[in-house]
């Protein structure tokens, strides 16, 4: 698994799989919601819980049982077919404007990482 992180790293350099990935502990239902209540009535927002992992991170988790780590292809099709997927990975319909409910676990404290080439 690590030589197929590494490869995948070494063909795409910075921008293929050098992974910017987001574990991430969703807490609402959806990671983009936004509560104008709290912003109106000046309640200070409690912190994404987020973090940007290396390869060598995901590849100790993924090895890791007990980690329960849910892992996520944002990346086009094209690049799929080209550059490969990481084993085990959930493939996403959309890079944006995928189906939280029908694409993520219910479970909203789960562990999440997402990965794209994208830079942004």
């Amino acid at each position: 698994m690590n030589s197929v992180l590494r490869k995948a790293s070494s063909t795409h350099g910075a921008i293929g799989f050098t992974i910017a990935a987001a574990i991430i502990a969703v807490s609402t239902g959806c990671a983009f919601a936004f509560d104008i209540g709290a912003l109106l009535s000046n309640k200070t927002k409690q912190a994404d819980k987020f973090a940007v992992i290396r390869v060598d991170r995901l590849a100790s988790l993924m090895a890791d049982s007990n980690s329960h780590v849910n892992i996520y292809d944002a990346n086009g099709w094209g690049l799929r077919s080209r550059a490969g997927v990481i084993p085990g990975a959930h493939l996403l319909t959309s890079d944006d404007k995928y189906d939280v409910a029908n694409e993520l676990p219910a479970d909203k404290n789960a562990k999440l990482v997402f990965y794209c080439a994208d830079l942004h």
